[in-house]
Order: structure tokens, then C-alpha cells, then sequence
């Protein structure tokens, strides 16, 4: 089982027992930018660990649920480990938060096909993939994060709403790394 297949499995596994869900990280910027390689995939639900711990049971061999729970210090949620047997790919699974941007952006998500899936799924808008990984830039200082947001901008550029972009990096102090970035892009135009 490949990286792709496993993301599409769980993607059926969610749907089927009734699990919102959306899929964030490298998977949903690669939606809206440039795909780029990734080993592992996020996901952010609502509901309790224990659904997904019997999600993963149902889905059986290679899938392994970590029963450690780490806390994740961005939007103060909890994660847990979702791995495949002799298979470097693993999967988070955070638990949606009470930040409110973390609530609004899991009101906002919709479903697409995501490339390299042969399923839709459902994940976050791209004004929230760039709001999301703009904070991941200011907390972890991750290069590919700032990558992200530049090539989400360069595609989708004319089609984000850019008051909403403004005001969450404002409420996140994001703002300058927004700038930086826009400044840093020789065909944007706002």
C-alpha cells in the first residue's frame, strides 16, 4: 500500500463510519500549489480518539494505531499516530480545537479530488491551508511551510479572498510573513 492508497483508504474508512474529518497539511496545500513529495499526511477531526482507534482496527493489517496521545502546541490540540507495518508513512490525526480559526476552518472545508487520489475528500480552503501554515511558519520557523504558502499564492493568487487571509494574520501576528512572502512573488498582484 502506497502513501496515496493509504490516504484514500482512510479517507473511505472516515466517510463510511460517519467521522468529519478534513485533510490538512502537505495533502491540501498540494491541492492548491505545487505538489511536492511528502511522509506522512494530516488529518483534523471531531470526534474522540476512540473512533478512530476502531477505524484503524477495521481497517486491520498494515494499519497500526498509536495509543500515545501528544499535544500539539500551535492550536493547543491533542494528536495521535496512525502508522503502516515496515512503511515509513504514517499518519496524524488532530483533534479539531476550541482556537476559533481552527472552528471556522473545519465550517468552511469542502470536498475536492485531491491529486494522486482516485476519491474525493474533504478538506480546507485554500485561504486556510495559507492562514494555517503561516502559523506553522511563525511557531517552527519550517521552511517548506513558507514554500507552501508562496506556491498556493502563485497558483491561486486571483481567487483568494484576500480580507479573509489579512484578518486571520492579523489576529495572528502573522501578517509581516504574509507580506514577506507576497513582496517576495514578482507576479503578484493585489
Amino acid at each position: 500500500m502506497n502513501s496515496n492508497e493509504a490516504v484514500s483508504a482512510l479517507v473511505k474508512a472516515f466517510d463510511h463510519a460517519g467521522i468529519p474529518y478534513m485533510i490538512v497539511g502537505s495533502f491540501s496545500s498540494n491541492a492548491y500549489g505545487v505538489v511536492r513529495s511528502t511522509q506522512d499526511a494530516d488529518f483534523v477531526v471531531a470526534c474522540p480518539f476512540i473512533d478512530v482507534a476502531r477505524v484503524v482496527k477495521e481497517l486491520g493489517p498494515p494499519w497500526h494505531f498509536d495509543p500515545q496521545i501528544s499535544f500539539e502546541s500551535v492550536t493547543g490540540t491533542k494528536r495521535c499516530l496512525l502508522e503502516l507495518e515496515d512503511d515509513p508513512f504514517h499518519i496524524e490525526v488532530f483533534r479539531l480545537s476550541d482556537d476559533p480559526h481552527d472552528q471556522l476552518r473545519f465550517e468552511r472545508r469542502h470536498e475536492i479530488v485531491l491529486p494522486n487520489l482516485q476519491t474525493p475528500a474533504i478538506v480546507p480552503t485554500p485561504e486556510d491551508v495559507i492562514v494555517t501554515k503561516l502559523r506553522w511558519v511563525e511557531q517552527a520557523a519550517r521552511s517548506k511551510d513558507r514554500d507552501d504558502v508562496r506556491d498556493i499564492i502563485t497558483v491561486q493568487q486571483e481567487l483568494l479572498d484576500w480580507n479573509y487571509i489579512d484578518h486571520w494574520c492579523d489576529q495572528h501576528g502573522t501578517r509581516k510573513i504574509l507580506d514577506d512572502i507576497r513582496n517576495g512573488i514578482p507576479s503578484f498582484n493585489p
